[in-house]
């Protein structure tokens, strides 16, 4: 390092830090921090042209196939055929610009629903905390950090009580590490940087106000945000998608070279020749599949939108819904989640205006997770006139998930001398630290005897579906810092009764999952007993369920048997949460999980979708795939029918226009070396093409067989391939027979030969859809009004553009006589006939249950 540049920052001392940001205690000014984000930029790490225009249009001529046309085009002109050059050129820009209108609109929505779940942070500006937007945050701003926060920008801490942050995606360190100010050598690595938070990082307990030094793509998140990127997981369907390609890629390879090398054996023209083989490629290729997709699936996302579920990645429809598992906690998804003091008692279970005060107080004082439990009971105190006047807090240990307990030390007035520690949290982890009782107003040791008591009253209250939690106290000599090792010696005070009574809905909402053959598991820390208690009442089996303390002494392959039989999770630990999810997943299943605390996080990024809420803590819902505006399994089974619905429509297009093209493609590979002229000239291929994908996008507002949403649904290749090679040979069956028609029958030159056949090859494209789309008969099953009618005027183009005259003529067409017409309109409905007995047969044969 030379002596011109300065230290890292985190080896300065932190006064400096801040004076060269021109910060302080009270932060930026406002007009200094907008000054100042103007110069610096947003505080985001992604590219904000990232689904502009430019890229969305280059993702359109950028495909392989595309290109070729262009170059196609390019060879044309430079043999002065203009006419062919021009309209390969309009089709290819007509097709891009189509693909480019729709997936525009579609990024344009998606943008819109996320910018509903963006990250906001406390930040203090002209000395007063406030709620701001992440992406406003700059150097030099202060921010206020608790327990559930992400990390919006890279800093160095200006005060801290014990924080622990959570850094596995920086560091791999997958425990948290505590962090406070002070000084670390220059050469300290990442990990050894005990005074700096990092942009990405979360909060797991305690809070601290930090001084921002960098942000965006300054930060170390930043700087390998690209590399973490390319390690993310491909998604299921992702991963279908490309195997399709595959797919499509091996049939476009053998039809291309065979038809090339019969034309160039036939000694026709190599250009005619070339450009007929990269026609038959793109025939066979859905070139508009980027846009169809795009659209259908922020389609499905708008409508979810409608129904309170916010899409936060679009590919998480489809694992939305090919969800088989639905793993959840219950307060708030099976219980009113408004929780509500209803007693406060003494180990002997008498109603304590003594315990209720030291409960009040603890609540009272605390900064660090914001949740129901102390809103209840402040609620409660402040109706019952309780207030915190004469009392001071000292000092806080915050609540955490492996001691579930939250300790806050307070002065009362005049007693400078004394301080007053109270405990409360879960009844075994509050027991563990007292050694003594208070009884009848007498201060006695904890026995046995006492102890066993004390369980059996709390076992009682959790079976009869009170939520139960402890408190305890202890008075000494006042001292200065606090840590957890102060927590003992205490003295039992009593018990806090809550009431969270179960939603009225809950069991219907269940049943209604079932239906549609998503299991439900419960996953909660809470005791067995009150989850025991609920399961009984909302329909679930009490009798299947597994605590952390069976689940710990089990290893991985014992919990991949237990976990698909167990309902109900009871006393786990956030370590545990992942390790059932990835058990479920181990075992075949597609798991979705829903949680919105710190402790969810890691396992709503290893559950195939982790859904949270729109209230939920920063860290779990940025983990999230799905939101929902509402903690609701109503809400949350129909964003499970739409994800089925949207996923539904993908594959009806994928796999009936390629079924379709790959028939009109086999038949004129096979009918080009036997026929003395092309059956379809280049351009002649690309409008058909193009007039049958138009109706296509229409496919996202289609109806969807009730039968598709009962099931989970995911990709199968194998089927696609067995449903491209059956619908395609039908169709090319019929395609052979009117070759025949056209050459014994009405012996047909080569303009009417190419004419008949691309009016019967666009109608019989356009007429399957129609027959494809349900997996019943065609007759009972209306498409939407958009998929209907953009047919209805693609069919009347395909029957009237023979008799365009220049246009037609541009094509290379000619009009056809009534006896034509009326072969043609014959030879479809055969087709069509036939294609609805094949599809009852195809899909019975595949579920000879249906």
């Amino acid at each position: 390092m030379s002596a011109d540049t300065p230290a890292p920052y985190w080896s300065r001392d932190v006064r400096d830090v801040s004076t060269s940001l021109g910060s302080g205690p009270n932060g930026l000014t406002a007009k200094g921090a907008a000054e100042r984000l103007a110069g610096v930029g947003p505080n985001s790490v992604e590219d904000a042209q990232r689904l502009g225009p430019l890229r969305l249009l280059w993702r359109q001529v950028g495909s392989p196939l595309v290109l070729i046309l262009i170059f196609a085009a390019a060879v044309s002109l430079s043999l002065s055929q203009w006419v062919d050059a021009g309209i390969i050129l309009a089709i290819v820009i007509g097709s891009s610009l189509l693909g480019f209108y729709q997936e525009y609109r579609a990024s344009a929505a998606v943008e819109e629903l996320k910018k509903r779940l963006a990250l906001t942070c406390r930040v203090v500006r002209d000395g007063v905390e406030r709620a701001m937007d992440a992406n406003t945050v700059v150097p030099g701003d202060v921010l206020v950090l608790s327990a559930g926060n992400l990390i919006p920008a890279d800093g160095l801490i200006l005060e801290a009580s014990d924080f622990l942050v959570s850094e596995a995606s920086l560091t791999g360190e997958s425990f948290p590490v505590e962090k406070q100010p002070g000084v670390v050598p220059a050469d300290a690595p990442l990990a050894r940087r005990t005074n700096v938070v990092f942009l990405g990082a979360s909060v797991r307990s305690g809070t601290a106000r930090v001084v921002v030094v960098e942000t965006g793509r300054r930060t170390v998140f930043g700087a390998i945000a690209a590399r973490l990127r390319a390690r993310e997981p491909e998604t299921d369907f992702a991963h279908g998608l490309r195997h399709f390609g595959y797919l499509l890629i091996r049939a476009m390879v053998a039809i291309v070279l065979f038809v090339l090398t019969v034309n160039l054996l036939l000694h026709r023209p190599l250009i005619e020749s070339l450009l007929f083989s990269v026609a038959l490629a793109v025939g066979l290729s859905p070139e508009l599949l980027p846009a169809i997709v795009s659209v259908t699936l922020s389609a499905g996302a708008r409508a979810m939108s409608k129904e309170g579920v916010i899409v936060r990645r679009l590919d998480a429809i489809e694992n939305l819904g090919s969800m088989t598992v639905l793993c959840t906690d219950k307060t708030g998804t099976l219980t009113e989640g408004t929780i509500v003091l209803a007693d406060a008692v003494d180990p002997d279970g008498g109603t304590s205006a003594a315990v209720r005060q030291l409960a009040f107080l603890n609540a009272a004082f605390e900064t660090g997770i914001a949740n129901p439990i102390d809103a209840a009971i402040i609620a409660a105190g402040e109706h019952a006139g309780l207030s915190t006047a004469g009392h001071a807090k000292i000092d806080e240990i915050p609540y955490d998930f492996l001691r579930k307990r939250l300790t806050i030390v307070i002065a009362e007035a005049g007693d400078a001398g004394r301080h007053l520690v109270v405990t409360k949290g879960a009844f075994v982890n509050v027991l563990s630290i007292c050694t003594q009782v208070e009884r009848d107003g007498a201060v006695c040791a904890l026995t046995d005897a006492i102890v066993s008591e004390l369980s059996t009253y709390y076992e009682a209250k959790g079976k009869a579906g009170w939520r139960v939690l402890a408190l305890a106290s202890r008075a000494g000599s006042a001292k200065g810092a606090y840590q957890r090792d102060d927590e003992r010696e205490m003295v039992f005070a009593g018990f806090l009764l809550f009431l969270d009574p179960p939603k009225a809905d809950a069991a219907r909402a269940l049943g209604d999952l079932a239906k549609l053959n998503v299991e439900v598991k419960v996953i909660t820390g809470d005791n067995r007993f009150v989850t025991g208690h609920l399961a009984a009442t909302v329909g679930l089996d009490p009798r299947s369920m597994l605590t952390g303390e069976a689940l710990a002494k089990l290893d991985d392959e014992a919990l991949w048997h237990a976990a698909p039989k167990t309902s109900l999770f009871a006393e786990i630990d956030p370590q545990q949460k992942e390790r059932i999810v990835r058990a479920l997943q181990r075992t075949g299943h597609s798991v979705g999980y829903l949680g919105d605390g710190i402790n969810d996080a890691p396992a709503l990024h290893a559950a195939d979708v982790g859904i949270s809420v729109d209230q939920a803590v920063d860290v779990a819902r940025e983990s999230a795939d799905i939101i929902l505006l509402k903690r609701n399994l109503d809400v949350l089974r129909r964003g499970v029918v739409d994800g089925r619905r949207t996923f539904a429509n993908t594959l009806k297009y994928i796999s009936i226009t390629t079924s379709a093209n790959f028939g009109n493609m086999v038949s004129m590979a096979l009918a080009a070396p036997l026929l003395p002229f092309l059956p379809l000239v280049a351009k002649q291929i690309l409008l058909n093409n193009f007039l049958s994908d138009v109706p296509s996008m229409a496919i996202s507002t289609d109806r969807v067989d009730a039968g598709r949403v009962t099931h989970p649904q995911r990709w199968d290749i194998r089927q696609i391939r067995r449903y491209m090679i059956v619908f395609g040979l039908l169709s090319s069956t019929f395609d052979l027979l009117t070759f025949a028609a056209l050459l014994l029958l009405f012996h047909a030159g080569e303009a009417t030969f190419q004419t008949t056949w691309f009016v019967v090859s666009l109608l019989t494209e356009l007429g399957v859809v129609l027959v494809l789309r349900t997996r019943g008969p065609a007759w009972r099953s209306r498409p939407s009004d958009l998929l209907l009618w953009t047919t209805v005027a693609a069919t009347a183009f395909a029957l009237a553009i023979p008799f365009f005259g220049r246009v037609s003529m541009l094509f290379g067409f000619v009009p056809l006589s009534t006896v034509e017409l009326g072969t043609v309109v014959g030879i479809v409905i055969a087709y069509l006939a036939a294609t609805e007995s094949a599809k009852r047969w195809f899909f019975r044969a595949q579920d000879p249950t249906a």
